[in-house]
């Protein structure tokens, strides 16, 4: 009986560790993941965008008047005083007339000439018609003073005196009005053998080097065509495109790295403005995208390298906190509308909902949802859900 009882203690301490076994076989392995903890520490968070240098004083040498311009000897680089002679140009002159404009012009030349002789004449005649009147006013009042004449006689004479200057004074008018068209038709004939007039400096409008040389040839040219560009490239600024859902929150006098600009090293600016009007560029994947003009000022040494046009890239910070509660920015997933991360506890990783302040390059501030020490998995997969096994690789 009791060997019966020992041979079944026997089987049910069999069976018990048998099951165990089974159990071990059966259990799921932990899965390996990387683990980071959450830490306090500074943490900066950053808007990058592409953008070129450009010198912030522009000045470009137009032709004031339409002529011709001398040969420009200046070249892109040259050194510049403030108004120094930059360009030389003639104004035009008039343009040769063939032969049936020619006696147009000669006939018409005539035919003013013709009408100034009457004018003058018209207006002789004006003159003397206007003199007698006067006299025979004066006559016709001294009758009337002796009673020798009535008083309609004087006024009729008035009239007549009156009548008589005013058409002189428009037979005057007749003669300046001619003269001035026998004039202008003189002109006209003149102009085929008229030449240009002095020559006319172009004068730096203020001290600087030529930027570009946009017009180089001698020849025509007309009003208002610029010439060559100048500024001074020591007076800097970087023109920086963001997106315009990046650019509301970047601040005037914000801090700014420009990184990648071909030297060694980070230089450093600031935000001077963000201009008010956005514009549409399409990327490099088809999209339009609404981008926007933000303003950068050099800020201390380096900058001395780049000239005007030069391809930058610039970080703009547009929060930063010295004290802040932080994770790797890998560790964390999106949980519906919200974030979420994987703290490892127990040596399970349990889901937990978490509110994120600022955004840096490599971590994340976390505003709620985590104290410093916990540790949560980087790079969650899909192998990973709330309660799983895992072990720190």
């Amino acid at each position: 009986m009791a060997a019966s009882r020992k041979r079944i203690a026997l089987l049910a301490v069999a069976a018990a560790v048998a099951v165990g076994v089974v159990a071990l076989a059966l259990r799921p392995e932990r899965v390996r993941v990387d683990v980071g903890a959450a830490s306090r520490g500074p943490i900066r968070e950053t808007v990058d965008g592409t953008g070129k240098t450009r010198v912030r004083e522009r000045f470009v040498v137009s032709a004031p008047v339409p002529g011709h311009l001398e040969r420009v000897a200046l070249r892109a680089g040259d050194c510049v005083a403030a108004s120094a002679v930059v360009a030389v140009m003639a104004p035009a002159g008039s343009a040769p007339l063939d032969a049936r404009t020619r006696a147009e012009l000669t006939a018409r030349l005539a035919a003013a000439r013709a009408a100034l002789e009457e004018a003058r004449a018209g207006a002789s005649r004006a003159r003397v018609a206007s003199e007698q009147a006067g006299r025979d006013l004066a006559r016709t009042r001294a009758l009337a003073s002796g009673g020798s004449a009535p008083a309609s006689e004087v006024e009729a004479a008035v009239a007549l005196a009156q009548g008589r200057a005013e058409e002189a004074d428009m037979a005057e008018h007749a003669v300046r009005r001619a003269a001035g068209e026998a004039e202008a038709a003189r002109a006209a004939l003149a102009g085929a053998a008229a030449r240009g007039g002095e020559r006319v400096p172009l004068r730096a409008p203020a001290e600087g080097r030529v930027l570009e040389v946009l017009r180089e040839s001698e020849g025509p040219i007309a009003a208002g065509t610029p010439i060559l560009e100048l500024g001074d490239p020591r007076v800097l600024e970087v023109e920086v495109e963001l997106l315009t859902t990046q650019a509301v929150r970047v601040a005037p006098a914000a801090p700014v790295e420009v990184v990648r600009w071909g030297g060694e090293g980070v230089l450093a600016g600031r935000v001077r403005r963000v201009e008010p009007s956005a514009f549409t560029k399409v990327s490099a994947l088809g999209v339009e995208e609404q981008r926007v003009f933000v303003l950068v000022d050099p800020v201390g040494p380096g900058w001395e390298r780049l000239g005007d046009g030069f391809s930058v890239e610039a970080r703009v910070v547009v929060a930063a906190r010295e004290d802040a509660l932080q994770v790797p920015a890998s560790a964390l997933f999106r949980s519906g509308d919200r974030w979420a991360v994987f703290v490892v506890e127990g040596g399970r990783a349990r889901q937990r909902e978490v509110t994120v302040a600022e955004q840096g390059e490599v971590a994340v501030a976390i505003a709620s949802g985590l104290t410093p020490g916990e540790r949560v998995v980087l790079h969650p997969t899909d192998a990973i859900a709330d309660g799983t096994r895992v072990a720190p690789r």
